[in-house]
């Protein structure tokens, strides 16, 4: 069984149920002993800028974005933020939460190459 997992996240502004689900699952991943990724392209881009997760809360049964961010963070998970994704949205990477790394596609597929499962939300 692979000892890494990954959480790939399209969507934040545009579905906010999807990139809350999406970071329950990298917590839960983190808490059965997972090396864990989040990666955030597209739109999943926003979950990882200064100040939007604040704005997300899909209620009971779960918690705020930003203390699911803040726990999975905490917890030694990595946030990979799809470079072009910024790019294209005119984000920089001062605008970026602490733990969250821009970086390529190549990222991503040299952590998956390993045998890592992956989501996506």
């Amino acid at each position: 069984m692979s000892k890494t997992f990954c959480v790939s996240i399209t969507n934040c502004r545009k579905d906010t149920d999807r990139v809350t689900v999406g970071f329950v699952v990298a917590n839960a991943a983190l808490g059965s002993d997972k090396e864990t990724v989040a990666f955030l392209s597209t739109d999943g881009v926003w979950a990882a800028v200064k100040g939007e997760a604040e704005k997300i809360n899909e209620g009971a049964p779960f918690a705020p974005l930003k203390e699911l961010i803040d726990k999975f963070v905490g917890n030694g998970g990595k946030i990979l933020v799809c470079a072009p994704c910024l790019k294209k949205r005119n984000i920089t990477d001062d605008q970026l939460i602490p733990g969250a790394t821009p970086v390529g596609g190549a990222t991503l597929v040299e952590f998956l190459s390993n045998g890592a499962p992956c989501v996506t939300y």
